[in-house]
Order: C-alpha cells, then sequence, then structure tokens
C-alpha cells in the first residue's frame, strides 16, 4: 500500500472524490452521467417512502437524488473513507437526512432484511469477492425488495480502452473485471434472486461530439441489445 494512505483508500482504487467532479463538468460526462441515471432511476422504479441502501456510493450523488424523490431512508456506503466525507459534505450542502458508512460490499454492516431496494452502481467490477457481495446484497435485501446493477460492460470501446490503460500500469484498470449481461445475471441469481430486466447504456465512443449525437437514440439501443454498451443494467427482485 502506499505511504501516507488508509488501505481502504488504496483497496478502492486510484480515484478520489475529485476525479467525480472533473468527470461530472466535462460535457461527455454529464451527457455520460444522464444516460446512466435515467436508467437506473427507472429499473428502480418508486422511490417514495422507501428504504435505500447504495454500496459503492462514491461521493453520494445517487443518495441524493433517492432522497430528493422521495425515500424515506438512504443510506451510502464506500470502501474509500474520502468518497464518505465527500458524500456527508454534499449531504449536509442540500440538508438531506442520508446516512453514510464506510464498508466494503462484501461485509455490509446492517442487519437483516433492512432495505426495499439497494443499488450497486460501477461497483462490481472492483469487487474482489462478488459472489460474497451479492449475497450481502441478497440478506440486507426486505421480501418484494430490488436490485439494480450498473457496471462497466465487458464488450464496449470504454472497455477496451480501459484495458489498455491497465495493461501500461494503472493499477484501477488492471485488476477491474468487466462483465457481460449473462455473467452479471449469472452472478445476481447465484444470490437467488430473480432477473426481471436487463438493459444497457452508452453505446459511443469517448467523444463529445458523438455522444452528443447518439444520445437520444442511446435509450432504443439499450432496449435491443446490450452488446457494445459500455454500461449494463440490471433490474432483479428478492421474492
Amino acid at each position: 500500500m502506499r505511504a501516507g494512505r488508509s488501505k481502504a483508500a488504496d483497496d478502492a482504487g486510484e480515484f478520489g472524490p475529485e476525479a467525480y467532479t472533473i468527470w461530472r463538468s466535462s460535457s461527455l460526462g454529464t451527457i455520460t452521467e444522464d444516460i446512466e441515471r435515467r436508467l437506473i432511476l427507472r429499473l428502480a422504479g418508486e422511490l417514495n417512502g422507501r428504504a435505500v441502501l447504495d454500496v459503492g456510493c462514491g461521493d453520494g450523488a445517487l443518495t441524493l437524488v433517492c432522497w430528493q424523490n422521495g425515500a424515506s431512508r438512504v443510506v451510502g456506503c464506500d470502501i474509500d473513507p474520502r468518497m464518505i466525507a465527500r458524500a456527508v459534505a454534499r449531504a449536509t450542502q442540500h440538508k438531506a437526512t442520508v446516512t453514510y458508512a464506510v464498508s466494503r460490499a462484501e461485509t455490509l454492516p446492517f442487519p437483516d432484511r433492512s432495505f426495499d431496494l439497494v443499488t450497486a452502481i460501477t461497483v462490481l467490477a472492483f469487487v474482489p469477492e462478488p459472489v460474497l457481495a451479492l449475497g450481502e446484497i441478497a440478506r440486507v435485501l426486505r421480501p418484494g425488495g430490488r436490485l439494480i446493477i450498473g457496471d462497466l460492460g465487458k464488450w464496449s470501446l470504454w472497455a477496451a480502452s480501459r484495458r489498455l490503460h491497465g495493461w501500461f500500469g494503472a493499477g484501477m484498470w488492471n485488476t477491474a473485471r468487466f462483465r457481460s449481461a449473462s455473467e452479471l445475471r449469472t452472478l445476481v441469481q447465484a444470490a437467488k434472486l430473480r432477473v426481471e430486466h436487463v438493459s444497457g447504456a452508452v453505446y459511443y465512443p469517448r467523444s463529445r461530439l458523438i455522444a452528443t449525437m447518439m444520445a437520444p437514440i442511446d435509450p432504443l439501443l439499450g432496449e435491443l441489445t446490450t452488446f457494445g454498451a459500455a454500461f449494463v443494467a440490471i433490474q432483479a427482485d428478492k421474492a
């Protein structure tokens, strides 16, 4: 581990909260985040009055949206204390009643059947033991609860670029595991959750111009195929 940093921060990867801020301030980041967020919220369904957990919450952007959309209880957890500190600051700024915890996805510090909805967005690709993580998610979901996974697609130009970065020494991408929709489906079903819907998103390359042109048709492509999608989303329910 690098000197001067906590183990949790190192395990979380090389990107801290500032990288999130820079990404969202770019035109490409704005377009991409909007497409992904719309898909997540559509699959999540009604949030009013629901208890929501965001696993791998990062800087708390999604938890804040869930709170703004009427969730009665919103909790976020992340392995990186820097991200949690930024999430807390964001919630304080908006006077949002959202709580946060530093935690690994494989050992969630919450009681059984605590949440109506669990989200895990761009998390599983970086989790060393995804089977354990999904088992924990299934444990904390209430019967009839819902899981929304949004992960980094295996067959996309974005994944190819990230693999190249990994080969040339970017530690975060060197250890990431990109999965196809069928691989994600298999993991979810192994946790005894019922897959209800699979969608793709972000079919354009890392180009602001092409993203602007393709954004209106991206949701349509996502319902036709997940091949070429940089973002794969799965909705699964607990019996």
